[in-house]
């Protein structure tokens, strides 16, 4: 898998977190272009919401593939991502949960939380991740299929009523 186009961001409680990980992705050949949806420092106050559906949105649009999103537990982030019809985001702070985010579940987004997670695990997290792809015939396919199947059926019930 090469030629991956990464969407970040990070409110100011995981932007030095997200700022080293920014470095990290930007020299792994595994990643064509690296857009950062911010924040640049933390006297940004823009909160994790705005950001990480900034973020979710390009990777809906296509216009990123994958997004990794810091806030302080990584979960504000997953929360506000997952609103975002066609994203799959989790949290993730060990090495199975980050391999099976991709391989069972087709998740497109890695939130982690900049108080949960030190930056070398951090750090060996992402680049693990950006390893995996998943596999559209695997057993985990037609699971995902569903989920998916639900959110589109959900999304036209609630445009219809709208």
């Amino acid at each position: 898998m090469s030629g991956l186009r990464l969407a970040l961001a990070a409110d100011n409680a995981g932007v030095e977190l997200k700022n080293i990980l920014r470095d990290l992705v930007g020299d792994d050949d595994r990643v064509a272009d690296v857009v950062d949806f911010g924040v640049p420092d933390a006297a940004d106050d823009r909160a994790y919401p705005r950001l990480a559906l900034t973020a979710a949105e390009a990777v809906a649009r296509g216009e990123a593939d994958r997004a990794v999103l810091v806030c302080g537990t990584g979960i504000g982030m997953c929360v506000s991502a997952n609103k975002v019809e066609g994203v799959r985001a989790t949290v993730a702070h060990d090495s199975y949960s980050v391999e099976r985010s991709i391989k069972s579940n087709d998740c497109q987004i890695l939130t982690m939380g900049s108080r949960v997670i030190g930056p070398e695990l951090a750090k060996r997290l992402v680049t693990e991740w950006l390893g995996y792809s998943f596999d559209p015939s695997s057993a985990s396919a037609a699971k995902v299929a569903h989920i998916t199947d639900y959110e589109h059926r959900n999304e036209a019930g609630a445009s219809a009523s709208s």
